[in-house]
């Protein structure tokens, strides 16, 4: 039979039950090995997050379709309706699992489209959402709040699991072979009170977003380290940003903490610049720590980078030409750049484009696929005399 009765699940029941249960414990295999492969091991760990995040998506479309038709359909009735607090308890569960059907997934994917980047979806669905922009602070919040949603549907799991083994060892009352087979299993009374475990539920969940949202660790200041020495030109505001493809995609980045030391002479067009970069004021969205870590930047044996230019005119612009110090290695770079002058305020405007590997920055990371080999690099900034 297909349909559920007021005794027994019918075969579409159960077969919704055990693909999501199949669904459900592979992509808890896939998250929980996704988040302990080593950063050394990027390709496996994206391929990994792209499958459980694919995974997901699929697991809260047959979550919807199993709603959908549950609200169709007769619900078993308890088979124990006079044990009061084990039929709440019970029932409870069965809202949580429910809830957690649909809001794990929905706040993982809420967390992806405000990524930029970063292990894709494998479904052709696109890997934004309407409504959700690229935020690294929105994709923070929302990676904690999935995290602890997924341990709540884990314990959810742990105790449903329990008591259909209570039911199947203890009580050997049917409950478990009625899901199982089909077989039918107590008087098939109903009852209401749905609504108290529904609420319990909603109240489980509203605590662990609070929760999630009050314990999660903001983003660390970079301290304010970088000095240029003294100036000619006092920069007076600016932008240093970076973009780079990260799996096909591209991500932008920037310095908050960087200072400019400028000796030039308008007449002429000639002069001397010397940028210090604070490297810890890096970032880039959700990959900042790693942008910080060894394998990349590696801010803590190289906290400041320096570029050292002469500048002249070229063209109808100007080239700032000079070695760039980063992570060790000097390199030399031509930052070609417009300059508007209106009396002792200029405004200069450059880009260029680098390759990472000149700086030994993402060693491990060969694969283009990945992480880009060429990274733009755009600078703005007003400066008065």
């Amino acid at each position: 039979m297909l349909t559920n009765t007021t005794r027994s699940y019918g075969g579409v029941a159960r077969t919704f039950h055990w693909l999501t249960a199949l669904l459900i414990f592979a992509n808890i295999g896939l998250g929980l090995a996704a988040n302990r492969a080593p950063l050394e091991q990027m390709a496996l760990k994206v391929q990994l997050f792209s499958l459980h995040k694919t995974l997901g998506v699929a697991l809260l479309a047959v979550a919807l379709l199993r709603i959908l038709w549950a609200v169709t359909q007769s619900r078993p009735a308890p088979v124990h309706p006079d044990r009061r607090a084990e039929t709440l308890a019970a029932e409870t569960v069965h809202w949580l699992l429910y809830a957690a059907l649909v809001l794990v997934p929905v706040t993982g994917w809420i967390e992806h489209a405000a990524t930029e980047g970063y292990a894709p979806i494998l479904w052709p669905l696109g890997q934004g959402l309407p409504l959700v922009p690229k935020s690294p602070a929105l994709a923070l919040t929302f990676a904690a709040i999935h995290h602890l949603f997924a341990w709540l549907l884990m314990a959810a799991i742990a105790l449903h699991v329990a008591g259909a083994l209570k039911h199947a060892l203890l009580d050997r009352d049917g409950v478990l072979a009625r899901m199982l087979l089909g077989r039918p299993a107590g008087s098939g009374r109903t009852q209401g009170g749905h609504v108290l475990p529904a609420l319990l539920a909603a109240a489980i969940f509203a605590a662990g977003t609070g929760f999630a949202v009050a314990t999660q660790q903001p983003a660390p200041e970079a301290a304010a380290t970088a000095e240029a020495g003294p100036s000619e030109w006092q920069v007076t505001e600016g932008t240093l940003g970076f973009t780079v493809r990260q799996m096909g995609t591209k991500v932008a980045g920037g310095f908050s903490d960087w200072a400019a030391a400028i000796d030039f002479d308008p007449d002429s067009g000639l002069g001397q610049v010397r940028v210090s970069i604070n490297m810890e004021s890096v970032s880039i969205g959700t990959v900042t720590e790693q942008a910080r870590g060894a394998a990349f930047f590696d801010v803590a044996a190289h906290p400041v980078a320096v570029f050292e230019a002469d500048i002249r005119p070229e063209g109808a612009g100007y080239i700032a030409d000079g070695p760039l110090t980063l992570k060790g290695a000097a390199v030399p770079v031509t930052l070609p750049f417009t300059l508007e002058l209106d009396g002792d305020t200029a405004r200069m405007q450059g880009s260029a484009s680098l390759d990472r590997r000149d700086w030994q920055v993402g060693t491990g990371y060969d694969d283009e696929a990945t992480v880009g080999f060429p990274v733009e690099l755009a600078v703005e900034l007003t400066a008065t005399r």
